[in-house]
């Protein structure tokens, strides 16, 4: 087995966890769940879960990778024996199979960058949905999935330290100014407090309790802060015992949650200012690749130069995620199989691509394997990773956190949210989202 690397240091380490965190997750996926009727509750319902129930499993799952030092698939048997091996099978298979679709989206928003740079924007709905029925179906689908795993191959080919780190170093930076630069833009169009008091003000308490809410919120919290996945567990496996794992938990979650704020303020906006809440309401592409085409396109040449930063920067915020989405698989054949690096990652890549055809060929196939993988995986990884160090190896969350000097208070308080109020709140939303799923999915 290759000798375990180590981050340079600790600003890497947190931008790295970052952007895998930030993706398309947080600027397709939360424009359109606070777009399903649930607005400040569905925003509340995020935060709530994000603080509550996704920061401690966070530390958990960081706790679990640095203690270990070892890949997702074999941290799990490491510290509780060989009947925890299917929370490592777990890990490997939700990783996988996100990254199967989410090459697909990537190839869509490359496809989306360079017809916006080259030839320019849909000039009206109908335009627009011809425009994207082109992105997503054809060769040149198979071709942007290709390219999108050949570049996240390229990239954790290089390592930790000479491919993950030193991307997202610049990466990171680089996408929070643009989006920074576009919400500021945003801001001033005529439908922007509109825009602003729809989707994530406008405050309904039914919503609460709405079961399409609820899974919304889980959903996306999950799949936006990327714990339960392991992705979080093999970043952290080169960690060395000096990092402050809740102080550095805590600036992933924040940044993370900005950006999908910071995304919605981009998205409603331009949403509302040209008549387009339709669209975003009945679809989960209908956002990213037909309304915001076709709103900025009646900016003229201002609204193309905006929409190449966006899908610049969503390009960006998409290669920070799937990097560590193959990593989890890589470094599982790395310890396990005895795999060289570059090896492991041409067999992942290639099992990947055949993976993600169908979601490729046919959208309502991308659909389940959204729901299925970056839904009710991700919320399942989690209740097993508070289940694991809450109860069955809680020492071993003590003594990680205690040899970084984490104050007491502070490891008492994550300890009784990882025991007590994460699992029932996980098992809650993953039930919820089970049968809310079954319900649509019989539906239709």
């Amino acid at each position: 087995m290759e000798n375990r690397e180590q981050w340079h240091s600790g600003r890497g380490f947190v931008l790295a966890a970052a952007g895998s965190a930030v993706g398309l997750g947080n600027l397709w996926g939360f424009a359109y769940r606070a777009s399903q009727g649930g607005g400040a509750a569905f925003l509340l319902l995020y935060v709530l879960i994000v603080l509550v129930v996704c920061l401690p499993v966070l530390v958990a799952e960081m706790v679990l990778g640095r203690s270990t030092r070892k890949s997702p698939i074999n941290a799990p048997v490491q510290v509780a024996g060989d009947r925890w091996q299917p929370m490592g099978w777990l890990f490997v298979v939700a990783a996988c199979g996100i990254l199967a679709f989410y090459a697909v989206l990537m190839g869509w928003t490359a496809h989306t960058f360079f017809h916006s740079l080259l030839f320019g924007l849909p000039e009206n709905m109908d335009e627009a949905k011809v425009f994207f029925g082109s992105v997503s179906s054809g060769n040149s689908v198979l071709i942007g999935q290709l390219l999108s795993l050949l570049l996240t191959g390229i990239v954790v080919s290089a390592g930790i330290r000479g491919g993950v780190e030193r991307l997202t170093r610049w990466c990171m930076p680089a996408l929070f100014l643009l989006l920074l630069l576009l919400a500021c833009w945003a801001s001033t169009l005529p439908g922007a407090l509109d825009g602003y008091r729809t989707f994530l003000l406008k405050w309904d308490a039914k919503q609460l309790f709405e079961p399409s809410t609820v899974r919304n919120a889980f959903t996306q919290a999950f799949f936006s802060i990327g714990t339960g996945i392991g992705c979080i567990l093999a970043y952290s496996s080169y960690l060395d015992r000096r990092n402050h794992l809740p102080r550095e938990a805590v600036a992933i979650v924040g940044m993370d949650t900005a950006v999908g704020l910071m995304a919605g303020m981009v998205t409603f906006p331009v949403v509302m200012s040209f008549g387009l809440k339709d669209v975003i309401n009945s679809s989960t592409v209908g956002t990213l690749f037909i309304s915001l085409p076709t709103g900025l396109a009646a900016l003229g040449l201002t609204g193309r130069l905006v929409a190449v930063l966006f899908f610049a920067l969503a390009y960006i915020a998409a290669i920070t995620s799937s990097i560590s989405l193959l990593e989890v698989p890589v470094s599982s054949m790395i310890d396990r199989l005895g795999c060289r690096r570059n090896q492991a990652v041409l067999i992942a890549s290639a099992l990947i691509f055949v993976v993600g055809l169908p979601a490729a060929l046919d959208l309502e196939v991308l659909g389940v394997m959204d729901s299925v993988f970056g839904g009710l995986f991700l919320i399942f990884g989690g209740l097993l990773l508070s289940i694991l160090l809450g109860w069955v190896v809680p020492r071993r969350f003590d003594e990680d956190l205690s040899l970084c000097q984490t104050p007491k208070g502070v490891r008492r308080s994550l300890k009784f949210m990882l025991r007590w109020v994460s699992p029932p709140v996980i098992a809650f939303g993953l039930i919820v989202s089970l049968i809310d799923l079954f319900q649509k999915w019989l539906v239709s």
